[in-house]
C-alpha cells in the first residue's frame, strides 16, 4: 500500500513536465496584467484567489474597465464551469476523504492537476492515500503559478508602456483553443464564439464575452448531440 509521502512525490513528479507550459503562461499573465493597468498586488492576489489562468486573463481587462462586481464574478464563473466537470469525474475516487481534504483539493483542482490525477487514479485502482497524489500535483502547480506570476509582474513593470503586450492575450487563447478543436462541433462552436465576440463587442461591461460563450456552447452542444444520435 502506498504511503502519503510516496503518493505526494508521485504527484509532484507527474506534474513537473507540465510546468514547461504553465510557467510561460503565468509569466505572460503577470506581465500583461501590469501592462493593462492592474495593480501588482491585485494581479498577484488573483493568482491566489482565482487560481485559474484563463479566467485571470479574462478578468484582468474587466477589472481595469471597472466592470461591476456581479458581471465580473459571472464571467469568471462561466469560464471556470469546466472545473465542475472535473469535480464530478474525480469525486468517486475521493468520496471517503474528510471534508477538510475535499476543500483543499477542490481549491487545487485545475486543468493540469486533474489531467495527471485522473490518469493515476484510474491506473492505480483503490489506493486509500491517493488524495496525496492530487495534493502533490496541485501544490506543485500552485507554487509554480505564483512564482511565474510574480516574475511576470516584476518584468512587466520594467517594460515601457509603449511596448504594448496586449497581443499576448489573443495569442495565448488561440494556443489554448486550437489543440482542443477535435471534431466538427468544437470547430463550429469556436467559429460561433469568435463571430459572436465581434458582433457583441459593443455591449457594455464586456458582456460580449458572456453572450458569445453561451451561444457558442449551446450551438456546439446541440450539434454534437444531434450528430451522435445519427
Amino acid at each position: 500500500m502506498s504511503s502519503p509521502r510516496t503518493e505526494f512525490f508521485a504527484g509532484v513528479r507527474a506534474e513537473l513536465p507540465l510546468m514547461v507550459g504553465v510557467i510561460p503562461f503565468g509569466f505572460i499573465y503577470g506581465a500583461l496584467a501590469i501592462q493593462l493597468g492592474v495593480p501588482a498586488s491585485i494581479a498577484q492576489a488573483m493568482s491566489s484567489v482565482i487560481f485559474g489562468g484563463s479566467s485571470q486573463f479574462i478578468a484582468a481587462p474587466l477589472i481595469v474597465a471597472q466592470t461591476p462586481a456581479l458581471i465580473l464574478i459571472l464571467t469568471v464563473f462561466v469560464v471556470n464551469l469546466r472545473h465542475a466537470l472535473y469535480s464530478a469525474s474525480i469525486a468517486p475516487y475521493l468520496e471517503k476523504v474528510s471534508a477538510r481534504w475535499k476543500i483543499i483539493l477542490a481549491y487545487l483542482l485545475t486543468d493540469e492537476a486533474y489531467a495527471v490525477a485522473i490518469a493515476h487514479f484510474q491506473k492505480e485502482g483503490a489506493q486509500v492515500q491517493r488524495h496525496w497524489f492530487l495534493f502533490g500535483a496541485g501544490l506543485t502547480l500552485w507554487t509554480n503559478w505564483q512564482l511565474s506570476t510574480a516574475l511576470g509582474i516584476f518584468i512587466g513593470a520594467q517594460v515601457p508602456q509603449e511596448w504594448s503586450l496586449d497581443f499576448a492575450l489573443p495569442l495565448t487563447f488561440i494556443a489554448i483553443v486550437v489543440p482542443m478543436l477535435k471534431n466538427r462541433a468544437y470547430v463550429i462552436a469556436a467559429v460561433v464564439a469568435a463571430l459572436g465576440g465581434v458582433i457583441a463587442f459593443g455591449l457594455p461591461y464586456k458582456l460580449g464575452y458572456i453572450v458569445a460563450a453561451i451561444v457558442a456552447i449551446a450551438i456546439g452542444f446541440t450539434l454534437e448531440t444531434l450528430w451522435k444520435s445519427q
